[in-house]
């Protein structure tokens, strides 16, 4: 007779045994997973709302994608990684999309949803591991770096302790109540970071918001309840397929480079998000062994779990857009889950369901100050500028593009302007050492495109200025492949004046 003790139902479906864990253990996982990552409840509703949306409809969204794309991770891939929006990728669709760009959050939408499909045909025909493998090394840590950076930024300017006197910025007067509440918020996050406080992140936006009660920061007046959230979802559910969305997004022909380019931006910031995730934790844990990389690179279809995991990553991005959300990624909080012994797909089941059961708590979440968010984005961005460790500083050819990659971000208040800089300065510098090359195509194609997208901008600020239209302005600069310097020059003179005096 056989003793042998069977595996039980989820021990038999995630595989718990065989990757060396316990129900229990998975079950703690998934717990501190959450606890880790849940101040993005608070702070994505925050970000987003500023782009028009409205908070309740985006607080939902936010719960809806991380429990999609964190089930489908867990039950289709088998992976303890879970996926919400993602920070530095919400700030991008709001401050520079949306604020910079000019874009509405219907139109930015759009963007992401196509980013998703994107991702979804690069992983399947696994383009997106060739991106990748494009890129050096030194730029991936320094873009990873650089969004740390503007995330701190961001979180210092949505309090107002970085302000802008006489157009230089400067530290604020310290005689508002909000930035007292700040700091107090900062210093609790640091304390509990520094004590190794598991859910120290969420536990310091609990105790700043109580912090602001007696100084009149935290205020129940704009709270939205669980009801007031899911009325306001229809105004962002499907809007992408609603008048201002995919439609008006490609109305313009003048505006269709912009658009394109933006829409890469989203896809090579999402991309580069989830592998460094993948890569940086699942290797040291062993979830993702050498032999499944070697796998994922020689077979074809999903037969590695890298691959599934890649594809659950990809599809969630666009889940997330057709409920009102910005790019749906996996986080790197999730590798406090796998600290805490997570090994299987049921770490992220649990994770799911706490997110599932945090909507019933909209009252309470929507009552939380910015100055109670804004600490942990700065807390999130040290965690991120981590990353400049792997970069060697002493190397002027590994130094000079990762600085400009990682410096520009919080400079020119865009992601997508710092991996330009970066990308373009590599360049330069392989050319310069005779090393040409050794760029791989794939870059010198991103490159071009983000000149290209330089030249575009500058052309558009001129036809705004002069009141021409933008679709002359695109045609024109198609012909610039086609006619010399000089030609063009004069052929523009000759057409412009008499259209300018027309004015």
């Amino acid at each position: 007779m056989d003793n042998t003790k069977q595996p039980g139902k989820f021990d038999g479906f995630f595989g718990i045994t065989k990757a060396g864990s316990t129900v229990k253990t998975e079950i703690m996982a998934g717990l501190t997973t959450f606890f880790a990552m849940a101040y993005i409840l608070f702070v994505n509703p925050n970000i987003l709302s500023q782009a028009g949306m409205e908070w309740g409809a985006v607080f939902l969204a936010t719960i809806i994608a991380s429990v999609i794309g964190t089930l489908i991770m867990g039950l289709v891939a088998g992976v303890p990684y879970a996926q919400a929006p993602g920070m530095g990728l919400n700030a991008f669709f709001t401050y520079t999309v949306c604020f910079g760009l000019g874009f509405t959050w219907q139109q930015a939408l759009s963007m992401v949803f196509i980013c998703g499909l994107i991702n979804i045909l690069i992983t399947v025909t696994k383009i997106r591991k060739y991106i990748i493998k494009a890129i050096p090394l030194s730029l991936q840590n320094a873009i990873g770096g650089g969004i740390g950076l503007f995330v701190a930024y961001i979180g210092f300017l949505n309090v107002g302790f970085v302000e802008f006197s006489a157009g230089v910025p400067a530290l604020a007067t310290l005689n508002q109540s909000v930035l007292w509440v700040f700091l107090i918020g900062l210093a609790i996050t640091a304390i509990l970071m520094l004590m190794n406080v598991k859910g120290a992140m969420l536990i310091s936006i609990i105790l700043t918001t109580l912090v602001g009660i007696p100084f009149r920061v935290t205020s129940m007046g704009s709270a939205v309840s669980f009801p007031d959230a899911c009325a306001a979802l229809p105004s962002t559910f499907l809007a992408i397929f609603k008048e201002g969305g995919i439609t008006s997004l490609f109305s313009d022909p003048g505006k269709l480079p912009l658009v394109l380019i933006t829409i890469f931006a989203f896809s090579i910031t999402d991309t580069f998000d989830t592998i460094g995730t993948f890569i940086g934790t699942g290797r040291q844990s062993g979830i993702f062994t050498a032999e499944d990389e070697l796998l994922a690179d020689s077979s074809s279809g999903f037969k590695s779990r890298l691959d599934r995991a890649l594809f659950a990553d990809a599809t969630a991005t666009s889940i997330g857009a057709l409920f009102g959300t910005s790019n749906t990624t996996t986080f790197v909080e999730s590798a406090a889950g796998i600290g805490a012994g997570g090994r299987t797909g049921l770490t992220s089941v649990v994770t799911a369901l706490c997110f599932c059961l945090s909507a019933f708590f909209a009252t309470f979440v929507s009552a939380v100050p910015s100055a109670a968010t804004a600490p942990v984005l700065v807390m999130v961005g040290v965690l991120m500028v981590s990353s400049f460790k792997d970069i060697d500083w002493r190397d002027l050819d590994e130094a000079l593009p990762a600085f400009f990659a990682s410096i520009f971000m919080a400079l020119c208040y865009s992601i997508s302007y710092g991996i330009a800089f970066g990308f373009i300065f590599y360049c330069i510098v392989k050319i310069c050492r005779g090393k040409a090359k050794a760029i791989h195509p794939i870059l010198w194609c991103c490159t071009a495109l983000f000149i290209l997208n330089f030249i575009l901008l500058a052309i558009l600020y001129t036809a705004k200025r002069n009141g021409l239209s933008r679709s002359f302005l695109f045609c024109d600069i198609i012909r610039i492949t086609k006619e010399s310097a000089v030609q063009l020059h004069r052929k523009r003179i000759s057409y412009l004046i008499p259209k300018i005096h027309r004015l």
